[in-house]
């Protein structure tokens, strides 16, 4: 007498376009073990799928309107710690990844690497295993000590937006010497010569949006 059928990998999938979606879900769709439980185009419509259908798996584009994948990755991990969530990207840079992980993503997979390859990737995931690019994970361990912290990101950010110093003390309620500071840093770990060159580097490397 055999057992019950093993239930589908239930994924919910969500990028800010439409094609790309109905591209990975016609992958998915001719998988027997995978099901896919629902779609969104941006974060907040992503937390609310999740938490209507708590799925097994979930596809997040980073780069989407109103709320982005990470800010969507981390609150939804807040709330459900063993969440499994794939951050799905167009940009390799090792910040991005770096920030996706952080936040609580099971791993890290560019778009132009998905192809038939996705249900693999689903089920890997699903079974516990970190996803994440042989190329990317090395990229990742090369650049670890030259990470930003989360305080030196918001400086940074606020200075790629024209701010000087004083206005980004004001901004985030600290000491013009503390953000000087936190430049000096910033400009070492990225062996930027002044602050516009490390603001460039940090867009190139995915360390800002």
């Amino acid at each position: 007498m055999s057992g019950a059928p093993t239930p589908p990998i239930r994924v919910l999938l969500v990028d800010d376009h439409p094609l790309m979606r109905r591209g990975i879900a016609g992958v998915l769709e001719d998988e027997p073990d995978i099901a896919i439980v629902a779609e969104a185009d941006d974060g907040f419509k992503a937390q609310e799928r999740y938490f209507d259908l708590l799925p097994d798996v979930t596809l997040m584009d980073l780069a989407m309107p109103r709320c982005g994948g990470i800010e969507a990755i981390r609150a939804i991990r807040a709330r459900d710690p063993q969440a499994c969530i794939i951050a799905v990207t167009t940009y390799a840079g090792d910040g991005q990844v770096q920030r996706a992980l952080e936040a609580g993503a099971s791993g890290y997979v560019l778009k132009s690497s998905l192809g038939t390859g996705v249900a693999e990737l689903v089920r890997a995931a699903h079974a516990g295993r970190r996803v994440l690019a042989p190329d990317l994970a090395q990229r990742l361990t090369q650049a670890r000590p030259e990470q930003l912290t989360a305080r030196e990101r918001d400086v940074l950010a606020l200075v790629a937006q024209g701010l000087g110093n004083r206005e980004v003390a004001r901004e985030l309620g600290i000491a013009e010497e503390t953000v000087k500071g936190y430049l000096s840093n910033v400009l070492q770990k990225l062996q930027a010569s002044d602050r516009t060159h490390a603001v460039v580097i940090a867009l190139r490397r995915g360390m800002l949006d």
